[in-house]
């Protein structure tokens, strides 16, 4: 099975990496990283690079889509060369995905039109004036679309799809060898349960 993650200057890195670590491990898979053009990508804290090993061109039908999110999003909404390549990948895919706000490159192609889907919390009124009606879920299905919520939700996503790929059993063998089993020190990982002068220090941060 095919699994192509487009990359693109300031993306971010657990968006790409965390889908990754789960996709490679599913028996037949081959996870590709892609690009506009080939080579070195820099994350949004442009402290890490991925290279992508081959273009969008080359690599012009995977059976799954998983798009990344990040800074760089911001720069690829009227992009028409990703765009182009999500609507025509997105037509013969067995599964669209997207994780963070790579969900609002997929409403820019206007896949998501009239569809739930989520992105990071602080983008949800953006997902909607793309045509989507955006929802608070950490993972939404719509068919063979999902969509996953801020950066660590990738990870969700990716159990969700290797368990629709290969079934609960890998999933659930996918999850134990990464020993995927969070215990955070805080409950503060979404609006509902943050404090608000958490949820007003990271508004501030995002500008």
């Amino acid at each position: 099975m095919e699994i192509a993650i487009p990359l693109f200057d300031r993306f971010t890195a657990l968006d790409a990496v965390g889908p990754y670590e789960v996709l490679s491990r599913i028996p037949g898979a081959r996870v590709t990283f892609v690009a506009a053009e080939p080579g070195p990508k820099r994350t949004e804290t442009r402290m890490l690079t991925l290279t992508a090993e081959v273009s969008l061109a080359e690599m012009p039908e995977p059976e799954v889509i998983v798009v990344p999110g990040g800074l760089g999003t911001r720069d690829l909404m009227t992009d028409e060369q990703i765009l182009g390549w999500i609507r025509r990948a997105h037509s013969r895919s067995q599964w669209t995905t997207s994780v963070c706000t790579g969900s609002l490159l997929l409403a820019a192609a206007g896949i998501l039109d009239g569809l739930e889907a989520t992105t990071h919390w602080l983008e949800l009124k953006t997902l909607a004036r793309y045509g989507a009606q955006p929802v608070e879920r950490r993972v939404v299905e719509q068919g063979k679309l999902i969509t996953a919520a801020g950066v660590s939700s990738g990870i969700d996503m990716a159990l969700t799809l290797a368990c629709h790929i290969a079934g609960p059993d890998v999933a659930q063998a996918i999850q134990l060898g990464i020993e995927y089993d969070p215990e955070p020190p805080f409950d503060a990982g979404s609006t509902r349960t943050a404090p608000e002068r958490i949820v007003e220090l990271v508004r501030l941060a995002a500008g």
